[in-house]
């Protein structure tokens, strides 16, 4: 699983992963900050008021999300800006990931509360685009999609798939950037059983 913003717009951030420990993970199980982290890795360094005007936050609240950040070490002071009363952070990584198959104990419960992080910033990143739509230019609004599909599947079919899609996604990101009129380009990836669909054997709960 990697966090909402797989990809960094800033050329001079670290090209490097990072493996979400417990602390990160801990740090991350709110969407909020995850939308913060977000933006600094599309747009690049910002300060704590640009966030808030971006985000529609108060200033005072992207100025803690940024402490807690910068505290669990997933960003960094921007080296050579800002003053004592404008500091200016941005992504120390490409991209968080987790996986929680290879998680156990402390670090797979903090996983649970990342992974809904995970699931809600995703929803307010959608429903932002959303009404973005209207002012969305024409050679960009007949490209992308919402789509939804039904599939009937095994766990072991999903990972199958999923590093399918990994690898094809892992193909354009290697690839991309260096196009004209290219931007970042958010690309969702939700699997989950349809809600209620599946439940632990009787007596497992």
């Amino acid at each position: 699983m990697t966090d909402p913003s797989a990809a960094s717009a800033d050329a001079d951030s670290s090209a490097r992963d990072i493996e979400l420990d417990t602390a990160a993970l801990r740090v991350l199980a709110h969407p909020l900050r995850l939308n913060v982290l977000s933006l600094l890795r599309e747009r690049g360094p910002s300060t704590a008021g640009r966030i808030a005007g971006e985000l529609g936050i108060n200033p005072g609240a992207a100025s803690y999300h940024l402490r807690r950040l910068a505290a669990g070490g997933l960003i960094v002071e921007e080296p050579g800006r800002g003053t004592g009363r404008e500091r200016w952070w941005r992504s120390a990584h490409r991209q968080s990931i987790h996986d929680p198959a290879a998680a156990s104990g402390a670090e797979r419960e903090a996983g649970l509360g990342y992974t809904h992080a995970v699931a809600l910033a995703a929803a307010d990143r959608l429903r932002r685009s959303a009404q973005e739509l209207p002012r969305i230019p024409g050679e960009w609004l007949d490209v992308i999609t919402y789509s939804d599909f039904l599939l009937r599947l095994t766990p072991a079919d999903v990972h199958r798939m999923r590093a399918e899609i990994f690898e094809v996604i892992e193909r354009y990101r290697a690839a991309g950037g260096e196009s004209e009129g290219a931007v970042p380009v958010a690309l969702q990836l939700q699997a989950f059983p349809v809600p209620g669909t599946a439940r632990p054997p009787a007596g497992d709960e």
